[in-house]
């Protein structure tokens, strides 16, 4: 990190939005060969939330809705808008300017960032950024996914992942530099598209009668390949963020870690050597809610008080790309 800059990047707000609609593990037990007992004991997901009505944008309103109305934001004083997102509800326009539009930041510039499930990493870090320069004070920072939108409900390994959420971050400016962001490591590794993507849609192969008859605009994911790098890279760079800031397990409060998988999860707390009081959870309330799923752990935790000022988060992912990354937080918020 530029030790010269005057600012740091500090989380002053947050906000979340889940969908009513549950589909829990008795649901899929009727339409794909699997159990409540096969699901929970190879995922640790018991049950996911479905939007019946919108899009991602919908997700993403109601999170930054959530937000300002919970920390006294005027739309108007935000300055830009990321949305993290694999399921955009065009390819153009942006859902950053959709979601401009809904809440009336008629100030506000924005953009989407697509990373898969390291999308929210990579754009806090691009939002961070940004309110480092000392140019921007205001970032409205979206992680949100409509994954049942993409999902193949006859894929019995893949249909039980996915869930829909959306949750939020406002990023501002501080010259506390003991607060905010205080590192992170990202990566890619392009050698391994193959292993989890979206065949159809893009500029490669565009919609046709082809490509919806070979259902190439559902999520493809080979689970055993991705399982067994996820493991490795998201334990690898967790442990890495943490030696190299010279932290130990005891200097930690919390892995925010990506919900896909709560075997993927385990694996990198034992990395870093952290009990699983540390760890924050959601999975089996919500699925695999890609973009959304590191926020939406932020904000129930900080809501029910187990986030306190000082306490220093370790942000991790891995996704498609590959993409992985992990980022050191220190929190802000009284």
């Amino acid at each position: 990190m530029n030790e010269n800059r005057k600012y740091n990047a500090v989380i002053t707000g947050v906000g979340m939005y889940v969908p009513d609609k549950i589909l829990d593990n008795a649901f899929f037990e009727k339409i794909v060969e699997t159990t409540d007992e096969w699901i929970t004991s190879r995922t640790g997901i018991k049950e996911r939330r479905v939007l019946e009505n919108g899009a991602t944008s919908t997700l993403a309103t109601e999170a930054a809705k959530d937000l300002l109305t919970r920390h006294n934001v005027a739309p108007e004083d935000i300055d830009i808008i990321i949305v993290a997102t694999v399921t955009p509800d065009m390819l153009f326009p942006a859902t950053a300017c959709l979601v401009q539009d809904n809440i009336g930041a008629k100030n506000a510039w924005g953009f989407d960032l697509s990373a898969a499930c390291s999308g929210f990493l990579f754009a806090f870090q691009t939002a961070c950024s940004f309110v480092e320069s000392g140019r921007y004070k205001k970032v409205l920072l979206i992680g949100a996914d409509m994954m049942t939108s993409i999902t193949d409900y006859s894929d019995r390994n893949n249909c039980i992942l996915f869930g829909d959420a959306g949750a939020a971050f406002l990023i501002e400016p501080t010259e506390d530099r003991t607060i905010g962001l205080i590192d992170s490591l990202l990566r890619v590794d392009g050698s391994g598209r193959e292993s989890l993507y979206m065949k159809g849609g893009g500029s490669l192969n565009p919609p046709s009668h082809e490509t919806v008859d070979k259902k190439m605009h559902y999520v493809y994911q080979d689970g055993k390949a991705v399982f067994k790098v996820a493991v490795k890279g998201m334990a690898d760079i967790s442990y890495e963020i943490m030696t190299k800031n010279k932290l130990t397990a005891d200097d930690v409060a919390y892995l925010v870690p990506h919900q896909a998988n709560l075997r993927i999860i385990d694996a990198t707390a034992e990395r870093m050597g952290l009990s699983k009081d540390k760890v924050m959870i959601n999975i089996h309330k919500y699925g695999n809610t890609t973009a959304a799923t590191i926020p939406s752990c932020v904000v129930e935790y900080y809501r029910c008080g187990k986030i306190k000022k000082g306490d220093r988060l370790i942000l991790s992912a891995f996704g498609a790309g590959f993409t992985w990354g992990a980022c050191l937080v220190t929190w802000g918020i009284d």
